[in-house]
């Protein structure tokens, strides 16, 4: 294969089947333990922009109480606020961007999408109705697409490969500081404003507290990017001593993944490819099955569970038709994602059709629909339940929260990477399998409280058990890929991982409870009961994860890759 890339841009990846050359490691790679000032440094902002994103993500949870009392909404509708809408582009832009992630500078373009994401996120202190929020929702979700893969990419190149454990932990710590920090400053926030300004009507701009909360949390994005922004964009693969060769058109690329997957434009893909009658047979007839499986849904939860028409200005919508449009939406990303992946980076699609890569995906996604079930409604389960105010219910659940899952990020960490040298991939299975095993029948146990004080204690536990699956499974999985294709496979595990976590877990429990009467307890309880499957695909890939990672080599190179 020649060293040039070709001459029609690709849709995914970097160009298809480029080679990767070998390059020098750094004097802090692969054969030393020891993390570099460079390596802390840029753990400590992507920890920062992984606690921004779930702080400007996770807010929504503490405020839709008084959204919902202001807007006169209901939780199947706030579900689709928190979940759904937001999923849709952040599933759909993920892709291009971390495509982008591959290809361009990730330190600036992570510092970009923070600010975006920010100024979207303080959007929503204007919104007097549903649809301002939703267009909130959106820029918010598109904006964090490219936060994980960005972040991931970066510390995996920025440390050595035995302690990229602790890199996960310290995202993982983000990640629980940015939801305590969004429910006990969304929580505090919002009551101090609606105590100074009791009536409404005398506050500045007419804002309620809830609105003024969003406002605040939007400010620290922008100084954080501007940080970010001025990090210096470490050397791609030099940990493992390959580098990818430089991407000619990353834009040109990353416009093309999009184009790619978007539904309608990927018939132009197709064609513009030379793609072949089996190609044409498999995206059509994969559309029909999308398509027959959303409209049964649609039947089913709207018997389940019917809800008043949305109001989007001149036109009105089922909420149900929404939800399961916007899931049949990402089904058909995904698939056309696999095509373009066939069509024009055959190693990255030998790569991502490995069994274990997927299996920890849709085990990823499965366990986030628990999470975000619990996370959404949680707030509102202490302030309906148990009679706590918000200031209250945030406050004590976003701090207690933030505690327990930054002591389960510190310990997952270290774990992951002592199981890693003692006993390989599969010390890191097991404790993931642990953690997922066992953590739904603590789940019920905690939701069946009956006081406040029982509730906490056990959720205590619950957390700290919860919090252990998520650095393992990270690492695990960005394992089984190469270098280059670090950013767009992690974002096509967001895609799956979004669909089936925060498009589905926010949903289901809001359903749930609007049909039992605003059970809270009860509804959250019932999305554990896709536990099972979770452990069904963990023990599966505990037994075969170790052919699967000796096989990436020649998987990639199958598809052309020269390695």
């Amino acid at each position: 294969m020649s060293d040039t890339p070709q001459s029609a841009p690709p849709a995914a990846g970097n160009a298809a089947g480029a080679p990767v050359a070998p390059a020098a490691p750094p004097s802090s790679g692969s054969g030393s333990d020891r993390i570099s000032k460079y390596g802390w440094h840029a753990i400590v902002l992507m920890s920062s922009a992984q606690m921004m994103s779930l702080l400007d993500r996770q807010i929504l949870s503490i405020l839709a109480h008084d959204i919902r009392t202001d807007l006169g909404i209901g939780d199947a509708e706030m579900g689709l606020l928190y979940g759904t809408v937001f999923a849709l582009f952040y599933a759909l832009f993920s892709l291009p961007l971390g495509r982008l992630v591959d290809g361009w500078v990730r330190t600036r373009l992570l510092a970009i999408c923070l600010a975006a994401w920010s100024f979207f996120a303080g959007l929503a202190a204007f919104a007097s109705g549903f649809t301002l929020l939703a267009i909130s929702r959106i820029g918010v979700g598109i904006g964090e697409g490219a936060t994980q893969p960005a972040a991931n990419s970066i510390l995996f190149d920025s440390l050595p490969k035995s302690r990229r454990g602790l890199a996960m932990g310290g995202l993982g710590v983000g990640l629980a500081l940015g939801l305590g920090l969004s429910m006990a400053l969304g929580g505090i926030v919002a009551e101090w404003w609606d105590l100074r300004y009791p009536s409404g009507t005398a506050a500045p701009l007419g804002f309620s507290g809830w609105q003024f909360a969003f406002l605040v949390a939007s400010l620290p994005g922008f100084p954080l990017a501007y940080l970010i922004y001025k990090l210096r964009e470490p050397e791609r693969g030099a940990m493992e001593g390959i580098t990818s060769k430089k991407d000619p058109a990353p834009f040109k690329a990353s416009a093309g993944v999009l184009g790619a997957v978007t539904p309608g434009s990927n018939w132009f893909f197709l064609w513009r490819r030379d793609a072949g009658a089996r190609q044409w047979l498999i995206n059509l007839g994969g559309l029909a099955v999308i398509l027959t499986f959303c409209t049964f849904m649609v039947t089913v939860t709207g018997v389940f569970s019917p809800r008043p028409m949305l109001d989007f200005g001149s036109f009105s919508l089922n909420p149900h038709v929404l939800q399961w449009g916007v899931f049949g939406f990402g089904a058909f990303v995904v698939l056309n994602l696999f095509q373009s992946f066939k069509l024009t980076d055959k190693p990255t699609f030998h790569v991502a059709l490995n069994p274990s890569l997927i299996m920890l995906m849709v085990a990823g996604g499965l366990q986030t629909a628990i999470n975000y079930g619990i996370m959404g409604f949680t707030p509102s389960l202490l302030i309906r339940h148990f009679g706590l105010t918000t200031a209250e219910a945030g406050v004590q659940f976003g701090l207690l929260s933030a505690l327990l899952a930054t002591i389960g990020a510190l310990l997952a960490g270290p774990l992951t990477d002592f199981l890693g040298k003692k006993l390989g991939g599969r010390g890191m299975i097991v404790l993931v399998l642990l953690s997922l095993g066992i953590s739904p029948f603590f789940g019920i146990w905690t939701f069946s409280a009956e006081t406040t004080t029982d509730f906490y204690l056990r959720y205590a536990v619950y957390s700290i058990i919860l919090t252990l699956w998520l650095p393992p499974l990270y690492t695990l999985l960005l394992g089984l890929v190469l270098p280059r294709m670090r950013g767009i496979i992690f974002s096509t595990y967001l895609v799956i991982m979004t669909l089936l976590g925060q498009g589905l877990g926010p949903y289901v429990v809001g359903i749930v409870s609007d049909r039992n009467g605003g059970d809270l307890a009860s509804a959250i309880i019932t999305i554990n009961w896709v536990a099972p499957i979770i452990v069904v695909l963990l023990v599966i890939v505990l037994l075969r994860y170790r052919r699967d990672e000796d096989s990436v080599l020649d998987r990639a190179r199958r598809g052309g890759e020269e390695v």
